[in-house]
Parts: C-alpha cells; structure tokens; sequence
C-alpha cells in the first residue's frame, strides 16, 4: 500500500523513474504477499474477502503494465489512478478483513471453484481500469478516455459471461438447478446487463453522447462493487454465497 500511495504521490514530482520504482516495489510487494499466504492457506487464495483483495492486489500489477504497454496509459492522470487504485485494493485486505486462513466449505470443494472466482476477478480488475478512465474522462479527454475503457471492457466482458456460464454449471451440479435467483448470481447477472447494454448503446451512437458512456461504465462499475462487497457483507441479501466474509 505504501508503495502504490508514493507511486501515485510522485505524479506530483518530476522524479519519474522513482515514481515508476516504486510502482514496481509495489508489484513485487502485492505479488509476494500473494505467494506468501498461499503457501500457508489451505488452498488457491480466492475463498475470503481478504484472499479476494489481496488477489485483485496482485492483479493489479500486470493489469497496470498492460494497459501501458496495450493502451498506451502512460499520461500522469493514468499513472496516478494506478498507483491510488493499488492503494484502494489492498487497504481491505490491510485493514478490513482477517487475513487467518481457513478450510474450503463443502460447497467450494470443485474443480469449478478457481475457474469460476478466478474469471471474475480477472474481470474485475479489468473494470476497474475502466472505470478509471471513465472517471478521469469526465474531466479531461473524454474521447480518448472513452476508447481507452471501451477496449478494457471490450475484454473484461468475455470473463464475465465465462464467469456466468461456470457459475450456472457448478449451481446445477451443487445444488440442482441451474439457476436460483439467489442475490449473488442476480447481481452477477446486472453487471453483465448493464455492460452488454453500454455495448448496444456504443454501438448505435458511438461517443455523440460520450459523457452518457463514461456514466453507463461508472453505473456499471458501481454494480460490480455491489456484487463484490454488498452481497456478501450486508445482512439484507442472505442466500447461499454468503461463506467469503
């Protein structure tokens, strides 16, 4: 966390390769730190809230490098958001959840469980750098900001449908149905609707009305954390994925 938050602080300084190694300490840090607690957890680490942090932290890393090196995001605005996103990331798994390991529940003991968790957080990470650069758009280069999420996007999306399509397969193995209107998999299935209907909207009006295109990723961004923290912290949405706290 410390070194994401100088990474982003240093924008401000025109020190630029020490802005960019301590982004970099922060890559190896939130990637050790990864490591470290699977080798000492009972299994692949995405089945509590602070594993699912700590994973999207170790994410964050490559996905940041990617998307300069695909996007070309190496404006000052990108590489701060980079660094506070790190930030944002891991301060739950800092701060908020317990970090002590725990046996995987009988109903996560499949072949299903890193694959359908795993293709969402992949997902999840995606969106979030777009979500950055619809929030970054509207305030400067809304256009470009625009394409730039559009593309994230544009390859978050197939994880998610694969993330709906596992989820279905493992409920009907599980549980019998392959559906069960449970809060978690209505949520999962909003985020889906509401990109797919960004990509309906781009697709008939393209970025005339690029300012309603940076609020439909925010909205939708909004949903994904709805899903992610809502759904399995809050005691109003009690259903059967409520085993990640």
């Amino acid at each position: 966390m410390v070194f994401y938050a100088l990474s982003a602080a240093g924008v401000f300084f025109p020190a630029l390769r020490i802005r960019r190694l301590f982004w970099t300490a922060g890559c190896i840090a939130s990637a050790a730190a990864w490591l470290f607690h699977w080798f000492r957890a009972f299994g692949f680490p995405l089945q509590t809230m602070f594993e699912i942090f700590l994973t999207l932290g170790m994410l964050q890393g490559p996905l940041s490098w990617f998307c300069r090196r695909w996007l070309g995001m190496r404006d000052p605005l990108s590489e701060f958001a980079e660094g506070l996103l790190g930030f944002c990331i891991l301060f739950p798994a800092g701060f908020v959840f317990p970090e002590h390991p725990r046996p995987l529940p009988p109903a996560l003991q499949s072949p299903l469980f890193i694959p359908h968790v795993g293709t969402y957080m992949f997902a999840y990470i995606l969106l979030a750098h777009a979500a950055v650069q619809a929030a970054g758009g509207l305030f400067a280069a809304p256009v470009q900001r625009e394409y730039r999420a559009c593309r994230l996007v544009r390859l978050a999306f197939p994880f998610l449908t694969m993330g709906l399509i596992l989820g279905s397969i493992w409920a009907k193995i599980a549980w019998g149905d392959w559906w069960s209107w449970d809060p978690k998999e209505l949520w999962s299935l909003t985020c889906w609707l509401i990109y797919l209907a960004y990509f309906h909207w781009r697709a008939d009006f393209g970025v005339r009305y690029v300012k309603a295109n940076l609020w439909m990723l925010l909205v939708g961004f909004l949903a994904v954390l709805c899903t992610l923290l809502l759904v399995n912290l809050s005691t109003l949405f009690k259903g059967l994925h409520n085993y990640a706290g």
